[in-house]
C-alpha cells in the first residue's frame, strides 16, 4: 500500500468512526447512484489523442423517490425530475436553487442570492424537503433546512401529490436529496472555488474500502463568502460521513450522518421599498447592493442528523428495507434589523425626502426542531397468471417537536439612498413572544402494487395516516386521520415512448398557529390528475442518452397556508381553495459524451378559488410565473490540441409573477418582473484535473424578482462568476 493510499484510508477510518455507532440492525433507502460516475480518460484513436469525459449518470434512468422501489422513471405514471450529481458537477451548481434553473415546473431564486435556505416552488406550491426518503426537520415557516448541495448525490423533485408514499406532503410535490454513498473503489476529489463577492470555498470527498466488508466515505466543505448586498458575509462548515457494511451476501447497512454550521452577518434579504425598485422614485433608483438592515445582524444555525439505511434480501424477489434518522435543527437570530417599515413621512409628503426615509424594525427569532423518523417496508416481485407484480407494503413513523419564539421592536430610520448604520438603542430584543410550541406524531401504513401486462402497467397505491398534534400554546391536542391514494396507467412501447395518466391525492398536517384566528392550522388536502408521455431514446444509438417528459396536470388544494409581510415576516394564515393547472416539457440529454443538453418549458395557471378574504378570490399564487423557458447546451472538444476544452451557454426566461396574495397588510399586489438571463461556462478536463469558470446572469441584468409588499422587494441574483479547480484521484 502506498503512502497516498494509507492517507486516504486514514481519512476514511476517521469518517467512519463518526457514524460507526449508528450501525445497528434495520434500515435503507436505495441510492440509485453510489458515487460520482464522471471519468475522464485519455486515449489514442487513429494516431490522434482524445480526451473523453464520460458522465454515465448525466441522464437519469431511475429514482427511488418516485416509488420507493426500483421502478424505472419511464414506467412511473407521474412527473419526476432528477438532477444528478453528474449534472451538478459538470454544470457547477452551488445550491438547490441553481440546480433547478433548467427544470420544468420549478421556480426559484425569488429572494435573490439567499445565503441560508433554498427557496423555490413546484407547480405553484412550496415543496417540503426530504433527505434520504425521510422528512427533514423543517421549521414552522420555511420548508428547507439548507444542508449544502455538495453533500448529496442527487436532487429529486417528485411533482404532484406524494402522500400515498410519504404522508406529509403538499400537492405540488416534494424534493428528496439523496446523500453521497460509499464506494468499493478508492477515489475522490478536492476542489477550490473563488469568485465574485469574495466567494471562497474548499471542499472534498474521499471514498473506498476500509475493511473487507466495509466501504466508507467522508465529504466536507468550508465556505466563506460575502454577498451582493453591502456588509453581508456568511460562513459554512459541512461534514457528511457515511459507510456501508455488507453483512453477508444479502444484508447491507449504510450509516449516514451530517453536521452543518452556518453563521451569517448582516441582513441577507432585501426588504426594499417598492418605490425605487419596482416603481419609480423621484429621488432615484435604488442600487442592488443597498442594505437597509444592519451589519450587526446575526443569523446562526447548527444542525445534525444521524441514521442508517438497511436492506436484507430474503430471496431474489423479496426484500426488507428500513430507514431511520434522528435530526436536530437550531437557528437563532438575536438581532434581525431590516427595513420592514418601508418609506415613512418625515416632514411633508410632497417633499422628495418622503421617498428616502425608511423605518427599520428589529425582529429576533429562535427555533428548535427535533425529529425522529423511520420508514420500514417489504418489496416483493411475483407473478400471477399473465401479470407481473411489484408489491410494496410499508409503515412509517414521525415524532417532531417544534418550538419557536420571537421578539419585535421598532428600530432606527435609515436613508434609502445613503444608508448610515447608526447605533441602535436595543440590539437584542430577546424572545418574549411564543410563535409555536407543538409536537407532531404521525404514523402511516401504505401499500403499492405495479401490475405489468407485457408493456402495459397499472399502478395502485393507498395509505392511511394517523396524526396527533399537541399545542402548548393553545393547550389543545388535535387528532387527524386520512386516507390518500394514487392510481396510474402507462404503456411503454418498444421504441421508448410511454404515454401515461394518473390521479393522486395529498394530505398535509400543518404545524403552526393561524396568525389571524389564533387557532392551530387545519390539515390541507389536495388532488391532481395528470397525463403525459415520456421518451427514453432506447431506439437510438448507445452513445445517445436522452430522457424527455411532457405532461399536463390539474391540481386543487384546500386549506392553503400563505405567508404575508407584516410585523413578523412569518405571519401566516389559511385561505380556502386554490387551483393550478398547466403543462410541462423537460429534456435531459448526453450525446457521444460530448454534448450535454438541459431544457424545459412550463406553463402554470394558478388561481385562488375560495378564501376567507374576498380580495384573494381570482388572484394567482405568489411566485408562480405562467411561463418558464430554459435551455443550456454544453460542448466538449475531444480531439486535437484542444482536446478536453469545453464551452457551455444557456438562457432562461421567467414571466412576471405575483409577489403575494392580496390581504389586509398588502391590498395592492406587486408583480416580480419578467426577465431573461444568460449563463455560460468554460472548462478544461484531464484525467486528473478539472478547471472551470462558471458565469450566472453573465450580462448582470438588474431586475426585481419579488415584491411581497410595499416594503418587501428583493432584487434577483446579479452576475456571479466563480472559478473552480478540482483535483481528482
Amino acid at each position: 500500500m502506498t503512502v497516498h493510499d494509507r492517507t486516504l484510508k486514514t481519512l476514511l477510518l476517521a469518517g467512519a468512526a463518526l457514524t460507526g455507532f449508528a450501525a445497528l440492525p434495520a434500515m435503507a433507502q436505495e441510492a440509485e447512484q453510489s458515487g460520482s460516475s464522471i471519468e475522464t480518460t485519455r486515449t489514442t484513436v487513429g494516431g490522434e489523442e482524445m480526451i473523453v469525459v464520460t458522465a454515465r449518470n448525466y441522464v437519469p434512468e431511475g429514482s427511488a423517490t418516485a416509488s420507493k422501489t426500483d421502478i424505472p422513471l419511464i414506467e412511473t405514471p407521474q412527473s419526476i425530475s432528477v438532477v444528478t450529481r453528474d449534472q451538478i458537477d459538470l454544470l457547477n451548481f452551488i445550491d438547490a436553487q441553481q440546480a433547478v434553473r433548467y427544470t420544468a415546473g420549478v421556480f426559484g431564486e425569488n429572494y435573490g442570492p439567499d445565503l441560508r435556505f433554498d427557496f423555490f416552488t413546484v407547480r405553484g406550491f412550496t415543496p417540503k424537503q426530504y433527505i434520504d426518503g425521510l422528512a427533514a426537520p423543517i421549521s414552522t415557516s420555511i420548508y428547507s433546512v439548507g444542508v449544502d448541495l455538495y453533500a448529496f448525490e442527487s436532487l429529486d423533485l417528485l411533482k404532484g401529490p406524494a402522500s400515498v408514499l410519504y404522508g406529509n406532503a403538499p400537492p405540488g410535490g416534494i424534493y428528496n436529496q439523496v446523500s453521497r454513498r460509499a464506494q468499493s473503489a478508492l477515489g475522490g476529489e478536492i476542489s477550490a472555488k473563488y469568485g465574485e463577492d469574495d466567494y471562497k470555498q474548499i471542499a472534498g470527498t474521499v471514498t473506498g474500502p476500509i475493511a473487507d466488508s466495509i466501504d466508507a466515505r467522508i465529504t466536507a466543505l468550508y465556505r466563506d463568502r460575502d454577498s451582493e448586498r453591502d456588509f453581508v458575509s456568511a460562513r459554512r462548515f459541512t461534514v457528511a460521513p457515511t459507510f456501508t457494511w455488507r453483512l453477508g451476501e444479502r444484508t447491507t447497512i449504510t450509516g449516514l450522518g451530517y453536521y452543518q454550521y452556518d453563521k451569517v452577518k448582516g441582513d441577507t434579504n432585501g426588504f426594499l421599498p417598492v418605490y425605487g425598485t419596482l416603481l419609480d422614485n423621484p429621488v432615484g433608483k435604488v442600487k442592488r447592493s443597498t442594505n437597509l438592515g444592519d451589519p450587526a445582524n446575526v443569523y446562526e444555525r447548527k444542525q445534525f442528523a444521524l441514521g442508517w439505511d438497511a436492506e436484507h434480501e430474503f430471496s431474489d424477489s423479496l426484500k426488507f428495507r428500513s430507514n431511520v434518522k434522528w435530526s436536530d435543527y437550531k437557528e437563532d437570530t438575536p438581532t434581525g434589523i431590516y427595513g420592514g417599515g418601508g418609506l415613512i413621512e418625515t416632514t411633508d409628503p410632497l417633499d422628495p425626502d418622503y421617498y428616502r426615509t425608511v423605518q427599520q424594525y428589529n425582529f429576533s427569532y429562535k427555533e428548535k426542531v427535533t425529529s425522529f423518523a423511520t420508514d420500514n417496508r417489504i418489496d416483493a416481485n411475483f407473478g400471477t397468471g399473465g401479470a407481473e407484480h411489484k408489491l410494496l407494503v410499508g409503515v412509517d413513523y414521525r415524532n417532531v417537536y417544534n418550538k419557536a419564539d420571537f421578539g419585535f421592536i421598532f428600530a432606527n430610520t435609515i436613508d434609502l439612498f445613503d444608508p448610515v448604520y447608526a447605533p441602535q438603542a436595543t440590539y437584542e430584543p430577546g424572545y418574549p413572544s411564543a410563535f409555536n410550541n407543538q409536537r407532531l406524531k404521525q404514523t402511516g401504513v401504505y401499500a403499492q402494487d405495479q401490475i405489468g401486462f407485457g408493456n402495459f402497467y397499472l399502478t395502485f397505491g393507498g395509505r392511511y395516516d394517523w396524526v396527533k398534534v399537541a399545542s402548548a400554546l393553545t393547550a389543545t391536542t388535535s387528532k387527524q386521520d386520512k386516507f390518500t391514494w394514487r392510481v396510474g396507467a402507462n404503456y411503454v412501447s418498444d421504441s421508448g415512448f410511454a404515454p401515461y395518466i394518473s390521479y393522486a391525492t395529498s394530505f398535509e398536517p400543518v404545524l403552526g398557529v393561524d396568525s389571524v384566528t389564533g387557532d392551530d392550522f387545519k390539515p390541507s388536502t389536495g388532488k391532481q390528475i395528470e397525463a403525459g408521455i415520456k421518451y427514453d431514446a432506447r431506439g437510438l444509438p448507445d452513445d445517445v442518452k436522452l430522457f424527455v417528459t411532457a405532461a399536463v396536470f390539474d391540481i386543487k388544494q384546500k386549506n392553503v397556508v400563505s405567508t404575508s409581510p407584516s410585523v413578523t415576516p412569518v405571519f401566516g394564515t389559511q385561505s380556502g381553495e386554490v387551483e393550478v393547472w398547466g403543462g410541462e416539457i423537460e429534456l435531459v440529454a448526453r450525446i457521444r459524451e460530448q454534448i450535454s443538453i438541459n431544457g424545459s418549458y412550463s406553463y402554470n395557471n394558478s388561481e385562488v378559488k375560495e378564501s376567507n378574504f374576498a380580495g384573494e378570490v381570482g388572484a394567482p399564487l405568489p411566485t408562480t410565473p405562467k411561463h418558464k423557458l430554459s435551455l443550456f447546451v454544453d460542448y466538449t472538444i475531444q480531439q486535437g490540441s484542444l482536446g478536453g476544452l469545453g464551452f457551455g451557454f444557456g438562457g432562461r426566461y421567467n414571466s412576471k409573477s405575483a409577489g403575494s396574495l392580496p390581504g389586509l397588510f398588502n391590498p395592492v399586489v406587486y408583480n416580480g418582473e419578467s426577465t431573461t438571463l444568460f449563463d455560460a461556462i468554460i472548462h478544461y478536463d484531464t484525467p486528473e484535473w478539472r478547471f472551470a469558470i462558471n458565469g450566472s446572469n453573465i450580462f448582470d441584468k438588474t431586475y426585481v424578482a419579488r415584491c411581497s409588499g410595499p416594503a418587501g422587494c428583493n432584487f434577483g441574483a446579479g452576475r456571479q462568476v466563480i472559478g473552480t479547480v478540482t483535483r481528482k484521484f
